[in-house]
């Protein structure tokens, strides 16, 4: 099980999420996004996905 890399997403918040609704706020700090160009490093699984989904207009994957 050591060998087995993990993986991961980069994404980086590329827009504000002050005009956007609560929910997508929340989602937006949950993932630990505090600052416009910050980028983070999230395991790439279906929950992460979701979150992505749900602020595609926010966020970039790098």
């Amino acid at each position: 099980m050591a060998d087995k890399k993990d993986k991961t997403i980069k994404i980086m918040l590329v827009k504000s999420p002050i005009g956007a609704i609560p929910k997508q706020r929340a989602t937006i700090e949950a993932m630990g996004l505090r600052k416009i160009r910050q980028v983070v490093e999230l395991p790439d699984n279906g929950a992460t996905r979701g979150q992505i989904q749900k602020v595609n207009h926010l966020v970039k994957v790098v």
